[in-house]
């Protein structure tokens, strides 16, 4: 059997998801795979960290459940599942082990975590410890910051809440290497002023940042869940797609010329039209008019953006929460049209094979954006009937054959890969790529590698069982 080293690399435009926030509850990575057929570069999980306050670490919603609230953000801080590390906490709780869930199915953690600006650097420093063995992770710090409705914003002046991102920054860099920092701020909000909102307040944060952001909802019911949008409503906006599209990409230029002509990635850490104001075919299709937006444009700007979320109590989901059930799901149009979009190749990973192997081959996972696998030529007779491979060994997987791609946790040793051909059923014959890979077993990485910190390794010393046939066992 052939065997070769192959890279997985950078899309043209990569796509994370957010899983879970103050409207939605996580949803494991196994349910995600399978619903979508893929992997995504990251996974967006939404915390907040408020310790200086009596009613912390109690989620605020319920430790206030009598408060009379007409606003989501109306709690003395803010409505996110709580962040259980830092000063004095654990790893052993939120959102930690969803970290690893999201890690060990070879995804990015993107963490959104709002702050206190009036804690020290004591816990800050503590919040860096603990992200330290997650690898490439990314760390979105008091986003939306020139907004006024998270807690952060009432507790410190804007000057105050930028100098914070930079003294956050600053440490991340010194205790926790490994994590990327994302400034979502509010850019250029009119097209007849070259100014990002807050210029001078956020400027330094701009040149300190390693990742730039803004939160774009191409419609938005904010009233959620208090009001209903109905029309002459004033809880509720809709914009066009191409206004959306060309204040991203203006941003984005205005952060350049802040940052001294150089460019930085680019990203919407927030992205979706709410299906409250547009309804759930308008939803879908202004999702997918942006997306084609991005194809068409012949300028290389926009690293990614975060589809907001996967399950919602409200309508930005691509699942609607099951009224009965929260752990059901209810599939709204926009999903079939998101996956259309995250299967096409301008926002899949970048495949490049490299020389022929012999066992035992050693692969490095350093992140969705930068893994060595294996592969393996298949020739296909026809559309199979049985198509499975089974392991004798504890390793942790990611596989990828005919577009669609496969978990194997270390308890697992057979995985059925029919249903890479029940979407995509072969014509004929065919030659086709099954492609390996090994992310971290326990989500976290062996810091004490010598470059621990960003990759970890895995050995393969023998390929599994791969069992094909063309017919029905008996006719």
């Amino acid at each position: 059997m052939e065997l070769y080293k192959v890279h997985m690399g950078k899309a043209k435009c990569a796509v994370d998801l957010g899983d879970g926030s103050e409207r939605g509850e996580y949803v494991d990575q196994d349910y995600i795979l399978h619903k979508l057929g893929r992997p995504h570069r990251g996974v967006s999980l939404m915390y907040c960290y408020y310790p200086l306050d009596k009613e912390w670490p109690g989620r605020i919603s319920e430790v206030c459940k009598d408060m009379e609230v007409s606003f989501q953000w109306d709690y003395p801080y803010d409505d996110y599942f709580t962040y259980k590390g830092g000063l004095n906490g654990s790893t052993e709780d939120e959102p930690f082990n969803y970290m690893r869930d999201v890690r060990r199915h070879g995804q990015d953690v993107v963490l959104t975590l709002t702050i206190d600006p009036n804690v020290t650097d004591e816990h800050l420093i503590a919040i860096a410890k603990d992200l330290k063995p997650f690898g490439r992770m990314m760390l979105r710090i008091n986003h939306e910051a020139t907004g006024d409705w998270f807690s952060f914003t009432k507790r410190t002046s804007y000057q105050g809440v930028a100098d914070f991102y930079c003294r956050f920054n600053k440490i991340l860099k010194e205790y926790a290497p490994n994590v990327s920092t994302i400034l979502c701020i509010g850019g250029v909000e009119d097209k007849s002023k070259n100014e990002i909102t807050m210029e001078k307040e956020f400027s330094r944060a701009v040149k300190e940042t390693d990742i730039w952001s803004v939160d774009k909802y191409m419609a938005l019911h904010w009233g959620w869940p208090y009001d209903v949008a109905e029309k002459g409503g004033n809880s509720h906006s809709r914009s066009r797609v191409s206004d959306t599209y060309e204040l991203t990409k203006l941003s984005y230029k205005r952060f350049c010329e802040i940052n001294g002509g150089a460019s930085k990635p680019m990203v919407m850490s927030e992205f979706n039209a709410d299906g409250d104001v547009t309804g759930p075919y308008d939803q879908a299709e202004m999702v997918r008019e942006f997306c084609d937006m991005l194809k068409a444009d012949p300028d290389e700007w926009f690293s990614a953006f975060t589809f907001y979320q996967f399950r919602d109590r409200g309508r930005l989901g691509l699942e609607i929460e099951d009224p009965n059930n929260a752990d059901c799901g209810i599939e709204q149009p926009v999903l079939k049209a998101y996956k259309e979009i995250i299967h096409d190749d301008f926002f899949k990973p970048s495949m490049t094979r490299g020389e022929a192997l012999t066992l035992p081959a050693r692969l490095r996972w350093g992140g969705s954006e930068d893994a060595e696998g294996i592969e393996i030529p298949l020739h296909f007779d026809k559309n199979p009937h049985f198509c499975e491979v089974t392991f004798d060994d504890d390793s942790n997987l990611m596989m990828e054959i005919n577009g669609r791609w496969f978990y194997k946790s270390p308890k697992a040793k057979t995985i059925d890969l029919m249903s890479a051909f029940y979407e995509k059923p072969l014509d004929g014959e065919a030659d086709l790529t099954l492609r390996i890979f090994a992310p971290p077993a326990s989500g976290e990485n062996d810091l004490s590698l010598e470059d621990g910190l960003t990759n970890s390794y895995s050995v393969i010393t023998k390929l599994p069982d791969i069992r094909i046939r063309f017919e029905p066992v008996e006719k």
